[in-house]
């Protein structure tokens, strides 16, 4: 099996990397819909009830896998509530309060914080070319959300700041869930790290999701809109996760995280094919962009003599 800088990184890696971010920023677009029709926190309530059923068979040990030992857990519930359970809650709080615009440009700081966690937490050194593809990533998703249409929310009200804040949290919810996954897989399979993070958030959300499910009318939703729902919980909580893990396994954590220039990009492909968003000149600038970002990051190095 390669290592990061043991040889040359396997292109399912990379590939697994990239499609783990694009289905996030898909289900991020299209979470839009079922936030028009689910409480926040019931949705989240429901996303990792359905996710949890799904993955029962990922639970237990694999043969000759070693027991979590306490560091282990204690990394399984900061993965879960950092990047499960705050990250899903700010970010659709935070579009809330502010604009999809917002949201945009804000995510365009994620591979940055990613590289910045890396260096403070993991001791990884950042690489000129990888500097350079973090500079390109948030260049063309920063053009991105500029290009987009502003959400009709108040350009001064009283939550507009705190819907700000919201979004960088968010940001850092995120970065944190690449660092913190990278320690996980040189311990614990893929698949277990996403079963168990997921029964984590659905311990963490319960309380608020059975608080807003008192009270909601359940026959009045439409079934197309159960239909995203269990798309949504099986997408969020189950093939991203797991995917993310399986690329981590091969690939520098400051490395990864410039793949999250997909999460926005696909976020904002939704928005334009789904929801009939405008595409222009500064959209194409900005997938340009992204892409010369995702060589920069992922061509092959010439081994050192």
């Amino acid at each position: 099996m390669n290592r990061p800088g043991a040889g040359a990184v396997p292109l399912l890696a990379y590939l697994s990397l990239a499609a783990s971010m694009a289905l996030v920023g898909s289900y991020v677009g299209l979470s839009r819909l079922l936030v028009a029709v689910f409480p926040v926190l019931l949705l989240a309530w429901l996303r990792f009830g359905i996710a949890a059923v799904a993955m029962l068979h990922w639970l237990p040990r694999r043969p000759g896998e070693a027991p979590l030992s306490r560091h282990d857990r204690w990394l399984l519930f900061w993965e879960s509530f950092l990047g499960n359970f705050l990250f899903s809650i700010c970010m659709l709080y935070g579009v809330a309060l502010t604009s999809a615009l917002a949201a945009g440009v804000t995510m365009a700081a994620i591979p940055a914080a990613v590289a910045l966690l890396s260096r403070l937490f993991l001791g990884e050194r950042i690489r000129p070319r990888v500097m350079l593809a973090i500079a390109c990533a948030a260049l063309g998703i920063a053009l991105l959300g500029l290009a987009r249409h502003a959400s009709p929310a108040a350009d001064g009200g009283p939550g507009v700041l705190l819907g700000y804040a919201l979004l960088l949290a968010a940001v850092l919810c995120e970065a944190s869930y690449v660092v913190i996954g990278k320690r996980l897989t040189a311990s614990v399979s893929p698949r277990r790290i996403s079963a168990l993070i997921n029964l984590w958030g659905l311990a963490l959300v319960t309380p608020f999701g059975l608080w807003q499910a008192w009270s909601f009318p359940f026959e009045s939703v439409a079934m197309p809109m159960w239909g995203l729902l269990a798309f949504y919980a099986i997408a969020a909580s189950m093939v991203t996760v797991w995917l993310w893990m399986q690329g981590l396994r091969h690939v520098p954590s400051s490395r990864a995280g410039v793949f999250t220039v997909l999460l926005p990009a696909s976020a904002a492909a939704v928005g334009i094919v789904v929801l009939g968003e405008p595409f222009g000149a500064a959209h194409v600038a900005a997938f340009g962009l992204g892409i010369a970002g995702l060589l920069l990051a992922t061509w092959p190095e010439r081994p050192a003599r």
